[in-house]
């Protein structure tokens, strides 16, 4: 068993791969093993969580992963705890290896409820797991809400019930980013077998909380995974014999009247995360020159030869931007599309011809889309972006040949021809403005260095962006300017 951290390298599998691992597993193994592992693994994370704990509640749902529940509740009682079950099945209909776990259960004595206690200590959420095909309801529901609304802390055991495993979306409010009571309760959730991708993304982490993963000792199986964690990217260590020529130059293209700072934001960023030179192509031609930082280069956009540059376009752009996109998309050496001009190219289908063909052409291009965004280049709605938010970042990447980087809470990285990967760096402390700005600068000085291809560059900068804000000081307010001097 072991924590997921930001820095993490791992596999993400979806429901029919978990299944498929299962299944092969028990197929090797003698009745009611898994079960088994699974409840002793649900234990152990238990009593590191609440070692102390005088009730655990343990909520158990009418399948399998109920069974996990009245396995660990076994566990607990034998190690000295005092385990309450709350069971929704039935010994009529429960499938045989729940129906093994319950008798042993009620063996070790644990105590069986209708109802979940007055006080807890620590809930464990039993109830669905990668099962769930519908919002719960009834009883269940209610004891989700009574939950997530309690101050004590709730692990979840493999999912937590009601979480798409795969999309990461909440069917119940309950669960859901903002729905905690006063208590603030800290989550958990042990992933068994393989870690979702649903855990990590949209809605996932919130509900998830710190996740952990026991493999229950089936991690010979072979299985498809459908994205990643990609994990904190190695060190490097520029050479002596460097000079500002060799880390490339970026141009930062934006900045109408009245939101020139977006653009400087961004061009800030370029030049803090290492570009060898950096120039602030401003719309407004009345802004000359940011005095706070000299090195940035103001020039007017149309003076600038973008063909022998990195180019980082729309942020601040506002309508202006539309003007420069065709010579920019034609014509950029490497190419960041942020802000406003993915919203130009979303409503000019002119610009996306000019796009597609770039992508053709294969030449470095990213995309920063944020959910709102996305939705308008693919002609959707925003929730249904949020829905499936690595089969929108994959579709937007098929389609313009780019790698794209879909913000949000578990940024999507994805390419052409590659597994996306989530990102687990990052917090809701970059949840203010220009933090977008600061993050398409240093996806442009990534890519401006041309160490590595446009793909991993790009997921290099998006976790160092998050990673930024992993370790700022917990008494100093995060603000992008900040940000983008890398915290200094």
């Amino acid at each position: 068993m072991h924590r997921i951290t930001p820095a993490t390298t791992a596999s993400l599998f979806g429901i029919e791969a978990t299944r498929r691992v299962e299944h092969a597993a028990a197929a090797t193994l003698p009745p009611h093993t898994l079960m088994q592992r699974a409840g002793l693994a649900v234990a152990r994370l238990a009593m590191a969580i609440a070692p102390h704990a005088r009730t655990v509640w343990i909520a158990c749902g009418p399948g399998n992963n109920g069974g996990d529940g009245l396995e660990a509740a076994a566990q607990l009682k034998q190690r000295g705890f005092a385990p309450v079950v709350t069971w929704l099945g039935h010994e009529g209909n429960a499938p045989p290896d729940a129906l093994a776990s319950l008798q042993r259960a009620r063996a070790a004595g644990v105590a069986f409820a209708e109802a979940p206690p007055e006080r807890w200590d620590l809930a464990v959420d039993a109830l669905l797991g990668i099962g769930a095909s519908r919002a719960p309801e009834g009883t269940m529901a209610d004891w989700l809400q009574r939950m997530h609304a309690a101050a004590s802390p709730v692990l979840s055991v493999d999912v937590p019930s009601s979480l798409n495993a795969e999309s990461g979306a909440a069917a119940m409010e309950a669960t859901a980013p903002g729905a905690r009571g006063t208590g603030a309760a800290a989550r958990f959730c042990l992933s068994l077998l393989t870690l979702k991708p649903g855990l990590f993304t949209a809605q996932g982490r919130d509900a998830a909380g710190e996740v952990w993963l026991d493999d229950l000792g089936c991690s010979a199986f072979d299985a498809v995974p459908v994205a990643w964690l990609a994990g904190a990217p190695a060190a490097r260590t520029r050479l002596q014999a460097a000079h500002k020529g060799s880390y490339g130059d970026v141009a930062v293209i934006g900045g109408a009247p009245g939101m020139a700072g977006a653009a400087l934001l961004a061009a800030s960023a370029a030049l803090h995360a290492g570009a060898g030179r950096v120039f602030a192509g401003l719309l407004d031609s009345k802004v000359a020159l940011d005095t706070s930082q000299p090195e940035l280069m103001v020039r007017d956009p149309a003076t600038l030869d973008v063909g022998a540059m990195t180019v980082v376009c729309g942020c601040g752009g506002g309508a202006a931007v539309r003007g420069v996109l065709p010579r920019v998309i034609s014509t950029a050496q490497r190419l960041v599309i942020d802000a406003d001009a993915l919203n130009a190219i979303a409503l000019d289908p002119g610009l996306q011809t000019l796009l597609a063909a770039r992508g053709r052409r294969r030449q470095p291009t990213v995309l920063t889309p944020h959910p709102l965004e996305a939705a308008r280049l693919l002609d959707i709605g925003t929730a249904a972006v949020q829905a499936d938010r690595l089969g929108a970042a994959q579709k937007l990447a098929d389609r313009f040949g780019a790698v794209v980087v879909l913000k949000g809470s578990g940024t999507v990285v994805a390419a052409p021809g590659a597994l996306p990967s989530i990102n687990l760096s990052g917090n809701a402390r970059l949840a203010s403005a220009g933090t977008g700005d600061v993050l398409a600068g240093m996806v442009g000085a990534a890519l401006a260095s041309g160490l590595l291809p446009a793909l991993d560059a790009t997921r290099d900068a998006v976790w160092h962006h998050g990673d930024l804000a992993d370790h700022w000081p917990a008494d100093a307010p995060l603000t992008a300017g900040a940000l983008a001097r890398g915290g200094r």
